[in-house]
């Protein structure tokens, strides 16, 4: 995976492109804007056409099995594993999604870490994507504290399944 640019000066821009020619996806934090790689995200996303367009619906703690994750930290966990299985069976990796939308039950400095710290594990040393954090009172299921959707990019004939093929959710 490609590694991003570092500076001592934080209002550098730092972006990696995704492939060594004409990136369908690039990831870019401008100048003039502050660096939100600690927190996970960038600023842009940038996507080139043709492109595939990949709407992962709302990953929370849950198992395959329908279970529900034990506390904050693990539904986080799960809810990365879950967009793994999603990601693969569309074809695409992490490098490919472009944008998340977070909603977070009782959203707090120590939470934002937990979420962070996971989302870098995930994407390594690859620009993160988009992303917006949103505080909520409640998901749809009690308990549920922690979900995301994301949305992937990727060239038109990168396609595994055809749009019938629908996977059950459960075996």
């Amino acid at each position: 995976m490609p590694t991003v640019p570092t500076s001592a000066d934080p209002s550098a821009p730092h972006s990696a492109p995704f492939a060594p020619s004409a990136p369908l996806l690039r990831l870019h934090n401008p100048r003039g804007l502050y660096d939100p790689q600690p927190h996970g995200y960038s600023h842009l996303a940038i996507v080139s056409p043709p492109a595939r367009v990949v709407h992962i619906a709302g990953q929370g703690g849950e198992d395959a099995a329908g279970r529900l994750a034990p506390g904050f930290d693990a539904q986080v966990h799960q809810a990365l594993r879950n967009l793994g299985v999603a990601l693969s069976a569309a074809g695409a990796t992490p490098s490919d999604v472009a944008r998340l939308t977070v909603l977070v039950v009782d959203h707090s400095e120590a939470r934002l870490a937990v979420f962070s710290r996971a989302l870098m594990a995930m994407w390594g040393q690859a620009p993160t994507p988009a992303c917006t954090l949103i505080p909520v009172p409640r998901l749809a299921l009690d308990g549920m504290l922690f979900e995301f959707d994301a949305t992937a990019y990727l060239r038109p004939e990168a396609d595994t399944e055809s749009p019938g093929e629908a996977s059950p959710a459960t075996p």
